[in-house]
């Protein structure tokens, strides 16, 4: 196992299919689905963000989507994979090689985020993620990932105990009573502007 990875999981992405999944993930039309879906989160939004943090950036296609939103934000993104970070690092994003639960973080961001992260951790790490997320933002946080009412295990590529799906918003409004759902939606794998059948969450926290 690696040393910055706790669980399989972590290990599966540090590794060689984290590896692999790199070339999988960058594409003009990943690029301009991820412009239309962070256009969309922050529509509801009566200030945008100025400072953003990403838990599992991997090569920064979510990044460089907010860069054209909000092109003078500053970034840092936490990335198990050492190759993802040393592409990532080319979008000028702050990178964090380091699995979510073993990065230290002492400041705190307007904005923080994961988008299709969450599903792969393993369950038993969620609940101190949460708390990571809610100590790192200022004021808001989006979950975007798969959606369901009860948590299951998918087979992921032919890998058992490597996806899960799961109402991560709501363990996490139940973890946390005075952070409210600003907002949420859903986008269909088979759009004008297509994601993997992603529900996203936009929650605020008491100011």
């Amino acid at each position: 196992m690696k040393s910055n990875a706790n669980t399989p999981q972590e290990d599966f992405w540090a590794g060689e299919f984290g590896n692999s999944y790199i070339s999988r993930n960058e594409s003009d039309l990943l690029l301009a689905s991820n412009i239309s879906l962070f256009a969309e989160v922050f529509s509801s939004l009566d200030v945008i963000p100025s400072s953003f943090l990403e838990l599992g950036a991997n090569i920064g296609m979510n990044v460089r989507a907010i860069q054209k939103l909000v092109p003078d934000a500053d970034f840092c993104g936490i990335e198990i994979n050492q190759q993802a970070c040393s592409i990532l690092a080319n979008t000028g994003c702050e990178v964090i090689e380091s699995s979510i639960l073993n990065a230290v973080i002492a400041d705190q961001f307007d904005f923080v985020f994961s988008k299709g992260v969450l599903i792969h951790l393993n369950p038993d790490q969620l609940r101190p993620t949460y708390k990571k997320m809610y100590d790192w933002s200022k004021r808001f946080i989006l979950i975007a990932e798969y959606y369901s009412p009860t948590p299951q295990g998918i087979t992921y590529r032919g890998n058992i105990d490597r996806l899960f799906k799961r109402d991560f918003a709501g363990e996490f409004l139940d973890m946390f009573p005075e952070v409210t759902l600003r907002d949420y939606g859903f986008v269909y794998h088979r759009g004008t502007y297509p994601q993997d059948d992603i529900t996203w969450f936009l929650l605020e926290k008491q100011r």
